[in-house]
């Protein structure tokens, strides 16, 4: 089951990034970056965690999320 990650980074990345960081959101907040969404599994986690390494981000923060609820059923 995939896990909901908030990734934070300093500085701003262009959201073309995206595709890059396995499909994850990017939106930027106060000179920051965060990378949020769904990952399939540590694995994945780990490959966006090198990726980041790899462009020499300072990261700043990583919090597993808990994923939204489904609606209500409304029958």
């Amino acid at each position: 089951m995939p896990e909901c990650y908030e990734i934070r980074v300093r500085g701003q990345l262009d959201r073309h990034w995206s595709e890059w960081f396995a499909g994850l959101t990017v939106v930027h907040l106060n000179g920051e970056t965060v990378l949020s969404g769904s990952l399939a599994d540590q694995a994945a986690l780990h490959g966006v965690l090198a990726r980041i390494r790899d462009l020499n981000l300072t990261l700043i923060s990583v919090i597993e999320r808990s994923p939204s609820p489904p609606p209500p059923d409304n029958d």
